[in-house]
């Protein structure tokens, strides 16, 4: 089973649904689970492919693409939810090209100790991600001077912020209809180039 709900696959895809199913289609032709879940509401699958380029993928992002994929699998570790977490894992590990360090990244964030592998700016934004993501209410001001004082300047915190809202709507829409991994191709995403249909392995 890859959900709870019917997908529609490509063989069956037409007008709208085929259109952007050929615009978010990667390497070989592969639709991941994450995209086909809309399939019933497609237009809700546009609006999703283009929050997800914007937030990670984009050329006005300063934060590097792989520090990005950090704050997303924090986020999703955090709402325990496994399909980002192994896409996203997988997405690291090709960016950084150094298993070892991906691993000891992962290792930490799984055990809630971002501060085993991180210092700094990217120390502080994680854990803002993690308080966002599980204390939402209990956001203060007083968050967003500690993310400051730790390196980071508004616009980084933005992007951050970004990264967590993206990844907790996604994350909701995986888990609460039971979509998993089966027949994804891991790690692939498009190129930070800007540009919404482009996609490529990194």
């Amino acid at each position: 089973m890859t959900a709870w709900i019917r997908m529609l696959q490509y063989e069956e895809a037409t007008g709208y649904l085929r259109e952007l199913y050929d615009r978010v289609k990667g390497p070989g032709g592969a639709i991941d689970n994450v995209m086909k879940i809309h399939s019933l509401r497609p237009h809700t699958m546009e609006g999703h492919s283009a929050l997800y380029k914007s937030v990670l993928h984009h050329t006005g992002n300063t934060l590097p693409v792989w520090f990005l994929e950090c704050l997303g699998i924090y986020t999703s570790l955090s709402n325990r939810c496994e399909y980002s977490v192994a896409h996203h894992y997988a997405g690291l590990t090709r960016l950084l090209k150094d298993d070892e360090r991906a691993r000891s990244i992962y290792q930490a964030l799984t055990m809630a100790a971002p501060e085993r592998v991180f210092d700094g700016k990217e120390l502080g934004l994680l854990r803002y991600v993690r308080k966002l993501t599980l204390e939402p209410q209990k956001m203060a001001e007083e968050d967003i001077e500690a993310a400051r004082a730790a390196g980071a300047s508004d616009a980084e915190i933005f992007e951050a912020n970004q990264v967590c809202a993206y990844f907790n709507y996604s994350n909701r829409l995986l888990n609460g209809l039971g979509v998993t991994t089966k027949g994804d191709v891991l790690g692939y995403s498009p190129p930070n180039s800007g540009k919404l249909d482009d996609w490529e392995h990194v």
